[in-house]
């Protein structure tokens, strides 16, 4: 058994120097192959052929899968047991996101609005020569699935921590290609995990859209926002006061940064983004405040009126975790907490370049949030809730005491 594998080992290093196209396939077909093993050791308790008192099942075979990937079809044998309860969670992740990145490239040949290059690199991902009726019943499967998770109740949980940031794409609409705006909303449960709340894409950033996200998001159950934290779009923030009365917006730091080192040439931009620093690092919001004043005060002397102008008028937006317990501050006071996934968005989209229509756009886009929302979901902690349960008790107690004056 063992030279088997020295052989296969060096058969594959071989591949490589040769640069044979089908080596990665082979990596990732064997790789795969093992997982599934794995996954039936650990579900009946025993490896094959192995004796242990520990064992809850025995095996019965194997049954062939395909699996089409950017690799090129794999032919996988998927571990089965006698009493068929055996699941792998291998091909979950493929089901969505690895679908809806082929899929679009589908619908880019079928629709006729794709190149020969683009023809050839989707019947290489599929595996097969494809047809209209192929891509429609792939969609709909997948967009079925996808449309549940973007409607799934959020009653019984509070979202203490919200935020919302949004990007643009490239998709056909009407037979002109036009910016689409992808909206996406995440949150802080009051456990301290994170999770993504909703996926839209829009015509345009308005209030208007903000305002069906928002209302779509509450007709879900969506309760107990305290901060919102996004960019400073006057649309967004519009529909945040109307939807989330009682609710801080806390103005995100890294794209007010972004504005205002815009404002001054090269050479002063580390100068100004350190003051900022210094602003943003402050404990307190009087001090904070402050400080930006000194600052204010020191580009004005510098000849520079609009900087003092733009942290005199705005700065204050930009200091509302402050009235936060100071250990979340520095995830809750940016967006940065989405930039992971807007940055796989556009790893994934640069694929595409223009989608073939506005759902090619919001299935792909789904996909990837519900992969990010899975990986908070199951990882680590986000923030430790106790010193904000803490904070809401002595609200609670002062509030008591009071009416008890009263």
């Amino acid at each position: 058994m063992a030279n088997d594998h020295r052989r296969l080992d060096a058969e594959l290093a071989q591949e490589v120097l040769l640069d044979d196209s089908g080596f990665l396939r082979q990596i990732v077909e064997r790789v795969l192959q093992e997982l599934l093993e794995s996954e039936m050791t650990e579900h009946v308790g025993a490896a094959p052929y192995e004796r242990s008192a520990t064992r809850t099942g025995q095996r019965n075979g194997y049954k062939p899968r395909t699996l089409r990937t950017r690799v090129g079809t794999l032919n996988l044998a998927v571990p089965q047991d006698r009493e068929g309860t055996f699941s792998t969670r291998l091909f979950a992740r493929y089901q969505r996101n690895e679908k809806a990145l082929v899929l679009a490239l589908m619908e880019m040949y079928v629709e006729g609005v794709s190149t020969r290059k683009v023809k050839d690199i989707t019947e290489a991902l599929c595996g097969t020569s494809f047809s209209k009726s192929l891509v429609s019943s792939l969609a709909g499967s997948l967009d079925a699935e996808l449309g549940a998770w973007r409607s799934r109740s959020l009653k019984g949980e509070a979202y203490p921590y919200l935020f919302v940031d949004a990007r643009y794409e490239k998709a056909r609409v009407d037979h002109k290609v036009v910016s689409q705006g992808v909206l996406v909303v995440s949150a802080v449960k009051d456990d301290g995990m994170r999770e993504i709340l909703g996926v839209e894409v829009a015509d345009t950033e308005s209030e208007a859209t903000y305002q069906e996200l928002f209302r779509s998001l509450k007709g879900r159950g969506l309760k107990g926002v305290e901060l919102v934290t996004s960019d400073d779009h006057e649309g967004l923030k519009a529909a945040i006061f109307r939807h989330f009365q009682g609710a801080s917006h806390q103005r995100c730091q890294v794209h007010y940064q972004r504005n205002l080192l815009g404002t001054v040439g090269a050479a002063k931009r580390k100068e100004l983004a350190s003051d900022l620093k210094t602003v943003f690092a402050a404990p307190e919001r009087e001090m904070a405040l402050g400080l930006a004043s000194s600052v204010a005060e020191k580009w004005r002397g510098k000849g520079q009126p609009k900087v003092a102008e733009h942290l005199e008028e705005h700065i204050e937006d930009c200091l509302t975790c402050l009235a936060f317990p100071e250990s979340h501050r520095g995830r809750i006071r940016t967006t940065n907490g989405l930039e992971r996934l807007n940055q796989e968005i556009k790893r994934r989209t640069r694929v595409v370049r223009i989608f073939p229509n506005r759902e090619a756009c919001l299935r792909l886009v789904t996909a990837l949030a519900v992969e990010q929302s899975e990986e908070w979901l199951t990882g680590r902690r986000y923030l430790d809730m106790r010193e904000h349960e803490e904070r809401h008790r002595e609200e609670r107690a002062e509030e008591g005491a009071m009416l008890m004056e009263r």
